[in-house]
């Protein structure tokens, strides 16, 4: 198409962008229906992106790239200025979130927290126990690494440098997430193996080493990250039931459509949950090792923690537009 077919075909649409343009702060009508914004502002950038391919005249490109910059400034800077995106998500969303699937939430918390004491318990009464899950080798190296010779809880006596041990955090954590959400897939069986299991071996680690006398090394060393871990790990359970959920009792929609308006909730979970995954990670391989800091800070940091995250989900975002998160397709 000529460069003079071009613009007669669309002048009539520019110059009605170029007439609202010229308004005072654009506060007169519209050019479009507010339903055809959108649509019109695509056109408006195809327009430019097929004069500059086919190398049309310098000004009518100049007019076009201009007109976008303004219009789309216009459009956007019209908006009132809002908290960016993450921020938000972090603030308000996603406790409300958390607050809102609080059946998948407490379902996933008692799948790998009762385990978890239940073994700590079972430790003490029956010491042998603990080799159901743990193997020799792994109940002797838990043993190595929290010792009282050892320099360094928490790790082995070769341990490479705290940002090493970092990356390593991070893929066991990260692992550990990936297989109670994916796990959902599996009708949510998989899921509910995975955080029993966890659970179940968290707690035979424990329990062992509190029944050794090792108790103060491993609690002092757990305190401080565990918060973030394990509610990381509850939520990506959480996450996963929702997606096992959907598939067992998808209503009135094809299994399909009840798995892909579960998964649009369910990653949202997972955003958070990879969040505090991470942040796991951070305070595991930086704090927690500490040797120098007594017992009673970290526990008191712990237990601050928790606390904090408490009160978070319960509270935070109270009202907010993070309660729209919904599985409609």
């Amino acid at each position: 198409m000529k460069e003079t077919q071009f613009t007669a075909s669309r002048e009539r649409e520019w110059a009605r962008w170029d007439d609202w343009l010229g308004q005072s702060r654009g506060k007169g009508p519209l050019p479009f229906p507010p339903r055809e914004i959108a649509h019109r502002f695509r056109e408006l950038c195809r327009d430019l992106s097929l004069a500059r391919d086919r190398n049309y005249s310098t000004p009518l490109v100049d007019r076009l790239q201009q007109c976008v910059l303004r219009v789309q400034q216009r459009i956007y800077g019209a908006q009132p200025r809002r908290r960016p995106v993450m921020l938000r998500f972090f603030l308000a969303d996603f406790p409300a979130l958390v607050r809102r699937e609080w059946g998948f939430v407490v379902t996933a918390a008692i799948l790998l927290l009762v385990p978890i004491g239940l073994y700590v318990w079972a430790a003490q009464q029956w010491p042998e126990s603990v080799y159901l899950v743990l193997s020799g080798e792994s109940a002797a190296q838990m043993e190595t690494m929290y010792g009282p010779d050892n320099p360094v809880p928490g790790r082995e006596r070769d341990a490479s440098s705290d940002f090493t041990m970092l990356a390593y955090y991070i893929y066991n954590n990260v692992r550990i997430d990936f297989q109670v959400f994916a796990g959902g897939l599996l009708f949510g069986v998989g899921s509910i193996f995975f955080l029993v299991f966890n659970g179940l071996h968290i707690g035979a680690v424990a329990g062992h080493l509190t029944r050794l006398g090792y108790g103060d090394a491993f609690w002092g060393f757990v305190a401080g990250h565990s918060s973030f871990e394990l509610l990381g790990a509850v939520l990506a359970g959480a996450a996963g039931l929702r997606i096992g959920h959907a598939l067992v009792a998808p209503g009135t929609r094809t299994r399909g459509d009840a798995l892909r308006a579960a998964a649009r909730v369910a990653v949202h979970l997972l955003y958070g949950a990879a969040a505090m995954t991470a942040c796991a990670a951070l305070v595991e391989a930086f704090w927690s090792p500490q040797r120098a800091l007594p017992s009673t800070l970290k526990y008191g940091v712990g237990i601050a923690l928790w606390a904090a995250w408490i009160l978070y989900f319960a509270f935070a975002g109270a009202g907010s537009r993070g309660e729209r998160v919904r599985d409609a397709p």
